[in-house]
Parts: C-alpha cells; structure tokens; sequence
C-alpha cells in the first residue's frame, strides 16, 4: 500500500510537469534488488553522489540535453504496432527491479521515449516490483493495444561525463567492444572524470549499445568539439544484457534523439 501511494504520488508530479524521487522507497539498496555483490555497489556509491547523474562539465562546454538523466519519475505514454501487435521492448528483471534492456529500432517503444537501462516501476498503474521478466511480458501482451502507460525511472545506474576534444579531436580514452579499458593521463576524460571498467552507452543521447567499435568511433568523431558520453559500470551491464543475443543487439534502437 505505501508503494502504491508512493508510486502514484510520483505519477500525479510527473502528469503536472514536476517529479518526485520515490526510487529509494520502492528499492532501498542496490544489492536487496538487484542481486549485485555489496562490495561492488559500495566501491560504486563511493564514486558516484548519492543523487544520482553526474555531469562532470568541463569549464568550456556544457552537456546534451538529449543525454540529461533526470531525476524523479516520469511518464511515457505508448501503444501497440497495429501491424504486429508489440510495443518493440524487452526487459529484464533483476530480483525486485524491472529494467528495459532492449528497444526496437523504429519501435513504438522507441518514439515513446524508453531507452536502455530505463527503470519501469508502473505500468497501467499496476506496480512491476518484483516482477520476473516473463510476468511483465505477459501483462504487456494483455495491455490495451490502444494505451499503454508507463511510469519510469531515468537509467538509475548510468552517469553522463561532458569532455572536450582535444587539438586531434581525441577526448581522452580507449575502449574494446564498448567497454573503456585506458584513460589517457591529463586528458579531458581523466579531468572530468572517466573511470575504466564502465561501458559507453550513449553518445549525446544516442544508444550506442551493440554498435561495433568501429561505428562507436564514427559517431565520436562526427560530433562537435564538446562530447557528452554516457556511461554504466561493468557489474551493471553485464546484468543487463546477459540475455541479449548478437542480433537483439544489431536491432535495437540507435536514433539520434531529439534534445527535450
């Protein structure tokens, strides 16, 4: 009863245009819902504030809009393809925590708003705490085709780093199959504070999740002297697409979103 008065308490914010944070209600600790090890989740809490996103903005520049993680919750109204009768997105539930871990490219889901790593706490005003994977499909297969509506968490586990390239338009840091592996000493990245051990997941709010290296570096280049990378850390990621396939990957959404 208190999660439902909560959750509704942040539906009713988000419908007036604000937000209220009920995140540490509903899951008090990391590793009580998500089943990650202790030690890891408090090496994490020690580098990253207790108030979620960090935007490390160097003093030139400032970060995307379309990679902000915002705080509280909001609501994200969508539907079914007429054509195939699915919303385009798959989840995965992680004890007591229901996280999108897949949104089709061109999907409903995807012109909704959900992205990868997004938290669903509600959905048609029912609680999904604590609900497996496969309940959560089936209460999304019953839904209404004509209204489906969400109540979501911005990337609980994901922070934004804002870098500035430098004279030959690097930032800073190396990376292997997404997952940055080197820092480079003084560099923007370093300053602003870039860690090894965390996947790219986003470039100025684009998903990059299953792009190959080679398409990930494009996309860095193409982009302006000031770069907003989005990150999540290894322990977190590996949760989150262990049961994606090679081809889910390929077919996920990779729009370049629209800043807010």
């Amino acid at each position: 009863a208190v999660e439902q008065r909560l959750t509704q308490q942040a539906i009713t914010a988000a419908s007036s245009g604000g937000t209220v944070d009920i995140a540490t209600s509903l899951y008090p600790s990391l590793d009580s819902w998500m089943g990650i090890d202790s030690k890891q989740l408090q090496e994490y809490n020690r580098l990253t504030p207790s108030s979620g996103a960090v935007v490390a903005a160097p003093v030139s520049g400032g970060s995307s809009n379309a990679a902000e993680i915002k705080q509280g919750v909001r609501q994200v109204v969508g539907c079914k393809d007429p054509s195939s009768g699915r919303v385009g997105l798959s989840v995965e539930s992680i004890n007591k925590g229901v996280f999108v871990s897949y949104v089709a490219q061109d999907s409903i889901a995807a012109k909704a708003g959900l992205r990868f790593g997004d938290q669903i706490l509600q959905i048609n005003g029912e609680s999904v705490a604590g609900w497996s994977k496969s309940k959560t499909i089936e209460f999304l297969k019953k839904a209404d085709p004509a209204h489906i509506k969400f109540a979501v968490r911005d990337r609980p586990f994901e922070r934004t780093i804002t870098c500035v390239k430098d004279s030959a338009g690097c930032i800073g840091f190396r990376f292997k199959k997404a997952k940055i592996n080197a820092i480079v000493k003084d560099s923007s990245a370093a300053r602003n504070g870039m860690l090894t051990d965390h996947f790219l997941v986003e470039i100025d709010g684009q998903n990059i999740v299953g792009l190959s290296d080679e398409k990930i570096l494009k996309i860095i280049k193409s982009k302006d002297r000031t770069i907003t990378v989005t990150v999540m850390p290894e322990f977190v990621y590996d949760h989150m697409v262990k049961h994606l396939g090679s081809s889910l990957k390929k077919h996920m959404d990779h729009s370049v979103p629209s800043e807010m």
